[in-house]
């Protein structure tokens, strides 16, 4: 499975008017295209920062769609975005289907990784982080991504409130810490967003 995401930042003024539109047409556009599996749309209203990502059956799905809708998503994320990032990951490990809920909030730790690690990496987050994020307060669910390009992953984290993501900052750390140290990376970003849609991959 892979994950295009995209990484927007602009005016905040702006940006209730680009999640509005996002939160209208997105999975509509994007479920039409073959290969689609799921959808996340979050941001950060007050610093201006949209973050989605979408999920497809393959690599080819994914191309394809990429074409086919990146015009009507530039269309949806203006007058907002002033920068754009997308990226392609590998959906190493991927959180279950039954995790969608509203109010949920959601964080997003960014890493550099030895690609001949990586694997490795995948199977200790599945085996011994995941379960130690299951045992936090509020937690629903969790996904690794790596890129199959360069030495970079993405670890997301999604919680039922932002009650819960605030207290579990502290158990979070401990996790993070151990798979840092363990996985030989390098951590390159913290982030933590609202969870406006979701619209969950099926594994």
């Amino acid at each position: 499975m892979f994950v295009r995401t995209g990484y927007f930042t602009g005016d905040p003024a702006f940006i209730d008017r680009a999640l509005d539109g996002l939160s209208a047409e997105a999975v509509g556009l994007l479920s039409a295209q073959p290969g689609y599996t799921g959808y996340g749309l979050f941001a950060d209203r007050e610093l201006g920062i949209i973050v989605m990502g979408s999920w497809w059956a393959n690599r080819q799905a994914e191309r394809d769609s990429f074409e086919q809708l990146r015009g009507r998503r530039d269309e949806l994320l203006a007058p907002f975005a002033v920068t754009a990032t997308v990226d392609v990951w590998e959906a190493a490990v991927v959180w279950e289907a039954s995790v969608a809920r509203p109010g949920s909030w959601f964080r997003l730790v960014r890493f550099d990784v030895d690609r001949a690690n990586a694997g490795r990496v995948a199977d200790r987050y599945r085996e011994e982080g995941l379960p130690a994020l299951q045992r936090i307060d509020g937690f629903l669910g969790g996904s690794m991504l790596l890129s199959d390009e360069d030495e970079r992953g993405a670890v997301g984290g999604l919680f039922t409130d932002r009650a819960a993501l605030v207290a579990s900052r502290g158990p979070a750390a401990g996790v993070r810490a151990r798979g840092v140290t363990a996985g030989g990376l390098t951590l390159r970003s913290l982030e933590e967003f609202e969870t406006v849609l979701m619209d969950v991959p099926q594994a």
